[in-house]
């Protein structure tokens, strides 16, 4: 069969209905689409030498082969509008002329486009029976109140509370079609509104078809979701209906993000301090009147800008943003949860361009007093004509039917531009509005700032992830330091054993809606919450009920000093209880980066109570400009044997616990615009904790339990508190 060469993107993004409408359209057929211009032989003389008493002959028409209609039928899948070129060859394919494959392809278009229509409108026409409906029924209720006091007529401003509910909510549904129709308008070129059609929830068959998408990474669902009642809310594959809106969103979206990305003023104005950026929201609206709609009452805008050289080729980096199982894996600490609903197209060409694919996440700040961000949103891949790699994300909450979100996306995501020697240039946009009043008041100014869930933090995140794959693939290591793992083997599954620790850790930490956390009795200003687990059947996790612990608080001190503090072994007693003050020395050490506070070591504590002996704890520490990480957990040593010697990492047991440490407010730079300090000189510190509480996943939690881990946080906070302070005003 003849393959199509390269293609408009947005025409072949079109064409996601056309299986579906093969069965629905009954009124023309396949064989029929067969042009009667282009393709009909005549049996009649025609022009002065026809008789002008003679009828004309009926025309006769050429009925197309099956194979030259199913071969035409495969190419309009991947290119509605052949050129010139495609057309000769393709005629040559099947032995027909240029001009029937061009008119059968009008045809097809046609035809296509009548039965989106007669769909559209049977839609409107439903919304309107139904609006109609509830009209009469308030007028009927209008019409039948009565006062209260005397049972008179009432008049408007004494009619009962449900009846003036009842009319507010009217009206609010009539502006709210208004509005998705006048969205729907712009891009499709006609009335438009499928709330009707969108479903509530998803079957189960929908949702393994939607875990189906994940093909191999189907293992990495369980992990991120635990199970399937975990799934993120209001969770809907989009209707055949929503496919052409959602193509025409991520077009438009796409060319905002490339003219955000490359903009000066006055779209961007200087912010509070010499590197950061704001947006002018006036120009914004000026600039790009088509979009998502105007801001919801009680949404703020927020808006940065953030560009950076990272050390991987574009390739690599379209192939993780495109890959939800890397993406998620790369931004953990970012990304809480995230599921691809459905692929619309797979892109072309054996890459990402024109790759689309539906998809919802929630966007976290590793603490439990900042709420989560839900977005449901399409995104998009492609290559432009510079060589240049774009990747766009922009929500589609207007496409399902769901609560007022508490955030939703404008076009955000990153260009990408390859450079010399395995390097590429990122600058990233990041673009919602949300309604942040329930975030705690403590992190209220770093998430002003826009460093909690900004395009800062994601460049920061992203060029530390590439500096630690980089190290991973390193070769001759230097072996002047005995500690250092040489053997790319064992670094290799040292270091995949550390990422599942960190991902288990920043996915356990937040404020997610998958986690029931409990919020004990705090003293002071410390609020301790827990959560529980029943571990069963996962070798990577120790089996019986785990009992989770974190709680946040402001210290005093910079961010810098508390990171080095908590990583450095040689300080661990101060604030480890579990280690009995015993000496922690550290066994095997790999670099992650350029920053020495980058690293995954394995450490000993050598306790004087004698069981604890030949305890182990692996550690990873990262840190960024935008915040920092010490995650650990307790090893088996003859489990981390087999990991040193190259081993399958997956089957070491690990319940991580840690420290995630940011700023607590917006970053100071010096006139030379280096780092000069973050936020006021104080840290935001989370303590988090899991314990396996009992082996038997079957056992009851006991109060006792609970009791144990809640002394156990707080003594660790006390400690902590009580050694920087202490070190801060030496």
């Amino acid at each position: 069969m003849f393959q199509p060469n390269m293609f408009e993107t947005h025409h072949h993004l079109l064409d996601m209905s056309h299986k579906s409408s093969e069965n629905e359209l009954g009124k023309v057929r396949d064989d029929d689409l067969e042009t009667k211009s282009g393709t009909e032989t005549m049996d009649a003389p025609s022009g002065d030498d026809q008789d002008p008493n003679q009828r004309p002959k009926k025309k006769r028409y050429h009925r197309h082969t099956q194979r030259q209609i199913q071969e035409m039928e495969a190419f309009f899948k991947e290119c509605p509008h052949p050129d010139d070129k495609q057309r000769k060859e393709l005629s040559r394919e099947l032995g027909l002329e240029p001009l029937q494959v061009k008119f059968w392809f009008q045809n097809k278009r046609t035809q296509m486009k009548a039965q989106h229509e007669r769909h559209e409108n049977s839609i409107l026409k439903a919304e309107n029976e139904k609006l109609r409906a509830e009209n009469n029924r308030y007028k009927e209720a209008l019409s039948n109140a009565t006062c209260p006091n005397c049972g008179g007529p009432a008049a408007l401003g004494e009619m009962s509370f449900d009846e003036q509910h009842l009319r507010i909510e009217n009206a609010r549904l009539r502006e709210e079609i208004d509005r998705i129709s006048g969205i729907a308008a712009k891009y499709v070129g006609k009335p438009l509104s499928s709330l009707s059609h969108l479903s509530s929830h998803v079957s189960s068959r929908s949702l393994d078809m939607g875990a189906g998408n994940f093909g191999s990474q189907s293992g990495f669902v369980g992990e991120m979701f635990g199970s399937s009642s975990d799934l993120l809310r209001s969770v809907s594959v989009p209707t055949e209906a929503d496919k052409p809106i959602i193509v025409e969103l991520a077009v438009a979206a796409m060319e905002e993000l490339v003219r955000m990305a490359q903009a000066g003023d006055p779209l961007w104005i200087p912010g509070d301090n010499s590197s950061s950026e704001m947006i002018n929201e006036d120009e914004y609206l000026r600039s790009f009147p088509r979009g998502i709609g105007p801001k919801p009452l009680g949404m703020k805008s927020e808006a940065s800008r953030e560009s950076a050289v990272v050390i991987m080729n574009h390739t690599h980096l379209v192939e993780i943003l495109m890959d939800v199982k890397q993406w998620s894996t790369v931004f953990c600490g970012i990304v809480s949860r995230a599921m691809t609903l459905d692929i619309l197209s797979t892109g072309v060409a054996g890459n990402y361009n024109g790759a689309l694919q539906v998809m919802t996440s929630e966007f976290q700040v590793p603490s439990p007093l900042v709420p989560t961000r839900e977005n449901y949103f399409v995104r998009y891949c492609k290559q432009h004509a510079d060589g240049t790699w774009a990747v766009v994300d922009v929500s589609l909450d207007n496409l399902r039917p769901s609560p007022i979100p508490t955030s939703r996306r404008r076009p955000s995501g990153c260009l990408i531009q390859e450079l010399p020697n395995g390097y590429s240039k990122v600058i990233w946009v990041e673009h919602v509005e949300v309604d942040d009043r329930a975030v705690h008041n403590i992190y209220r100014p770093l998430v002003n700032s826009g460093l909690a869930f900004g395009a800062k933090r994601w460049v920061a995140t992203l060029d530390r992830q590439c500096e630690r794959l980089a190290s991973s693939m390193a070769s001759n290591i230097p072996a002047e330091n005995l500690c250092v793992i040489t053997s790319p083997e064992g670094r290799k599954s040292m270091l995949k054993l550390a990422e599942r620790m960190v991902m288990s850790f920043c996915v356990g930490v937040g404020a997610s809606t998958a986690h029931a956390w409990t919020t004990l009795s705090a003293t002071g200003s410390d609020d301790v919450r827990v959560m529980t687990r029943k571990s069963m059947d996962d070798p990577g996790r120790p089996p019986g009920i785990v009992l989770s612990a974190a709680t946040s608080f402001w210290l005093p001190v910079p961010p810098k000093r508390l990171f080095d503090f908590l990583r450095d072994e040689n300080s661990r007693s101060e604030w480890d209880i579990l280690s009995n003050g015993g000496l922690v020395q550290e066994m095997a050490h790999i670099a992650n980066g350029r920053d020495p506070g980058n690293c995954v070591s394995l450490l000993r504590v050598n306790s004087a109570n004698s069981s604890q002996s030949n305890m182990l704890i692996l550690q990873e520490s990262c840190t960024d400009s935008t915040g920092s990480y010490v995650i650990y957990a307790p090893v088996d040593i003859v489990a981390m044997n087999v990991v040193l010697s190259g081993g399958d990492p997956d089957y070491v047991a690990l319940l991580p616990s840690g420290f995630a440490i940011l700023p607590d407010g917006p970053t100071n730079f010096n006139a030379g615009g280096g780092i000069l300090e973050v936020g006021s000189g104080g840290s935001l510190l989370t303590v988090a904790f899991q314990i396996l509480v009992d082996s038997v996943p079957t056992a009851k939690l006991s109060l006792g339990s609970v009791a144990t881990v809640n002394n156990l946080i707080k003594c660790t906070v006390e400690r902590i508190r009580a050694a920087v302070i202490t070190c801060e005003n030496a």
